[in-house]
């Protein structure tokens, strides 16, 4: 059982988790801040945040990270962006962290691994969740939106597969979000006569980058060690339900029947597949 620490660690991760898809909707929303701009500041305020971290803890401050991971990093984020100008906050955290999931699980599958059983039937049943989204239909997202989405969660699940090759968590993201700033930066460029600013879109992307992304991922290294691998993947699926409400309750959007049965396809297949895993190495032990 995670210790008190370690489950408060958690609920505030997965609150800034949450939070994130909550900014960047009421930014894109409400504010006349463009999605590229919100994606360089949210970048950079990251990047600024993360720094500051790594010089005021104890030890070893240098950056660490790579090109490659730098640049899923800058995928997700701008397609992240660009997808929540037509989503809302809970369709869009569901079709993200349901394509994460998946896409990790995927390329597990085309390094070797194999699912059987229960474990085969949760795949298919988080896929057709994220395929039924897709279909037409009267509350169904916009199809670009959407696809852009899925784009970012396969992105972002790349950066975590490459992530799993080990280093100090904290260096490495503060060096990728300190590559990622050029690629965002060349964006500005490509659309430089198209960016807008204001204050309260400035203030949003800026309490992204620096609080729910800077501050919420150091929360989540935090929280990782007390949890086990199947604890740490499986309490990120209440992070639609989170978006959700509080896109609901914050922002007035309606949680239609159809985003409920999809998100109870979509989490509950995937945690057919955790719960799966989980059992296996018991299994293999006794």
């Amino acid at each position: 059982m995670p210790s008190a620490r370690t489950l408060l660690l958690t609920l505030l991760a997965m609150l800034a988790f949450a939070g994130n898809s909550l900014l960047c909707r009421l930014a894109l929303r409400a504010t006349r801040i463009d999605a590229v701009s919100f994606t360089g500041v949210r970048i950079l305020s990251g990047t600024l945040m993360l720094g500051l971290l790594l010089r005021l803890r104890a030890g070893d401050s240098r950056i660490a990270g790579d090109w490659r991971g730098a640049a899923a990093l800058f995928v997700y984020a701008a397609a992240f962006s660009y997808a929540y100008v037509q989503l809302d906050a809970g369709s869009g955290a569901l079709l993200l962290f349901g394509a994460v999931q998946v896409s990790m699980i995927l390329a597990g599958l085309l390094r070797g691994e194999r699912l059987a059983g229960q474990a085969l039937l949760g795949l298919l049943l988080a896929l057709g969740g994220l395929l039924a989204q897709l279909l037409p239909g009267a509350s169904a997202p916009p199809l670009a939106g959407a696809l852009l989405m899925l784009l970012a969660g396969v992105a972002w699940g790349l950066y975590s597969l490459l992530g799993r090759r080990g280093g100090d968590p904290l260096a490495v993201t503060s060096g990728n979000f300190l590559r990622a700033i050029a690629f965002a930066a060349l964006l500005a460029l490509l659309f430089q006569a198209r960016l807008r600013l204001d204050g309260a879109g400035l203030a949003y992307a800026l309490l992204s980058g620096a609080l729910t992304s800077g501050i919420g991922y150091a929360i989540w290294y935090s929280a990782l060690p007390g949890l086990s691998a199947i604890q740490g993947a499986s309490v990120q699926l209440s992070v639609p339900i989170l978006a959700a409400l509080s896109g609901a309750t914050l922002l007035g959007e309606t949680i239609s029947p159809r985003l409920l049965l999809v998100s109870l396809a979509v989490l509950g297949g995937i945690a057919l597949i955790l719960l799966a895993k989980a059992r296996a190495p018991a299994a293999g032990r006794a």
